[in-house]
Parts: C-alpha cells; sequence; structure tokens
C-alpha cells in the first residue's frame, strides 16, 4: 500500500490546478462512497465502539444511522456523533 501512496504522491507534485481540482473531487467522491458503505453495515442497537481523536475508547449502542454519521449512545458518556468509518462492531 505504501508504494501506491508513493507513486500517487510523485504525480500530485506534476500536477497543474486543474488536475488538482480533479483529484480532490475524485477523493470526495470516493470518502462518500466508503462512508455510504460503512453506514449500510450498521442498524440501531447494534453494539459498537470507537476510538477517539484523544486516544480514549468507547462502547454503546447505535440510536439512530444517518447517511455519513451514526449516534451512539455510551452508558457513562451521553451520546456522540461518529463516522461510520470509525466504528467498530462489537460481537453480541
Amino acid at each position: 500500500m505504501t508504494n501506491i501512496v508513493t507513486k500517487a504522491t510523485e504525480l500530485v507534485y506534476q500536477m497543474d490546478n486543474d488536475q488538482l481540482n480533479q483529484l480532490v473531487e475524485a477523493v470526495k467522491l470516493k470518502r462518500t462512497h466508503l462512508a455510504r458503505q460503512a453506514v449500510r453495515a450498521f442498524s440501531v442497537r447494534d453494539a459498537v465502539q470507537f476510538t477517539s481523536r484523544d486516544g480514549k475508547t468507547y462502547t454503546g449502542t447505535v440510536r439512530k444511522v444517518n447517511r455519513k454519521y451514526i449516534v451512539v449512545d455510551t452508558v457513562r458518556n451521553g451520546s456522540y456523533r461518529v463516522p461510520a468509518t470509525m466504528l467498530q462492531m462489537l460481537e453480541a
């Protein structure tokens, strides 16, 4: 995978502004696709976990499924709106 990233980085440095704009649009579309694909894996009352930006791991249950984000209720810390790509399903 690192080889692909290295090649892509080399190509980025060779692009002009129009090509960079096309690349940015492609990245946005791919991220949207991945987010929607991840959302389909979850449903209400699923047990999930996620790690916050500060490194803390939270567990909870899915309360609501939106287009890109999942609302997760935790026992001690309230509810969080989490990107679906950051969630992991827990074994029941």
